[in-house]
């Protein structure tokens, strides 16, 4: 908007400078309104190039902001989902959470078909296949965070004196059957600080699929049974790129 009305500004000064020249300017002193149409014109193009690319850059520079905090929501989520597999449940406690990585193990199970005898009274005994679980062993948890920052995952990368805010909840998915619920999110302006307010104020109302929508950058769900976030698949092909260099 700003630069709508500097283009305005300059067109209205053009022609007042055009109208003195015309009216008043001998013709020997009319080279120095020229000169300083020139020095305008000139102003303006460099306004107008800059008004152009300060949202191309703005784009490119968000994506680089974002991309780390994204990184630190994916360790966050995969240690939930170890600790969901492990106790049943999601946790809010931060320390404990970074504890149970380093610590905890998790069963390796396998899961067989096996067929035993039924008697189904009066004499009648039948066949029936029962699926049975055995635990064949354990695995440090910490084997699946090997060269991840997993100690510092609560810190909001960039962002100084900053930590990701993780609640849990609950959710009745059928009728009996209650099932646990985490999100861990941080405010999308606190990682974008610093840039201009009017495309950061833009970014916080982004509606498209391929933009990370609201106020936040999160990942999971209160409202819904999910581990996902809410950032556009760009940035998982992004971190695939990386990995396979």
């Amino acid at each position: 908007m700003s630069l709508l009305f500097m283009i305005i500004g300059a067109v209205l000064g053009a022609v007042l400078i055009a109208f003195v020249i015309v009216k008043y300017l001998p013709l020997k002193l009319r080279w120095i309104p020229s000169i300083l149409l020139m020095v305008l014109a000139v102003f303006l193009g460099f306004k107008i190039y800059g008004g152009i690319m300060q949202p191309i850059q703005f784009a490119k520079e968000k994506v680089k902001k974002y991309a780390p905090v994204i990184n630190s929501l994916k360790i966050i989520r995969d240690a939930e989902v170890k600790y969901y597999e492990v106790n049943g449940i999601y946790t809010a406690d931060k320390a404990g959470l970074i504890k149970f990585v380093e610590r905890d193990s998790i069963a390796l199970t396998e899961t067989r078909t096996v067929v035993e005898q039924v008697n189904k009274g009066g004499g009648v005994i039948v066949d029936e296949e029962i699926r049975v679980t055995d635990t064949t062993g354990y695995e440090p948890v910490l084997k699946y965070f090997k060269d991840r920052a997993y100690k510092t995952m609560f810190k909001v990368p960039n962002v100084e004196g900053a930590d990701f805010e993780i609640e849990v909840s609950s959710l009745e998915k059928i009728p009996g059957l209650v099932v646990s619920t985490f999100r861990v999110r941080t405010p999308k302006e606190g990682i974008l600080k610093g840039m201009n307010k009017s495309l950061i104020k833009q970014e916080l109302e982004v509606k498209e699929s391929n933009q990370i929508k609201g106020d936040y950058v999160s990942v999971g769900s209160l409202e819904e049974i999910s581990t996902g976030g809410n950032w556009p698949p760009q940035y998982d092909r992004k971190a695939s790129a990386k990995k396979d260099k």
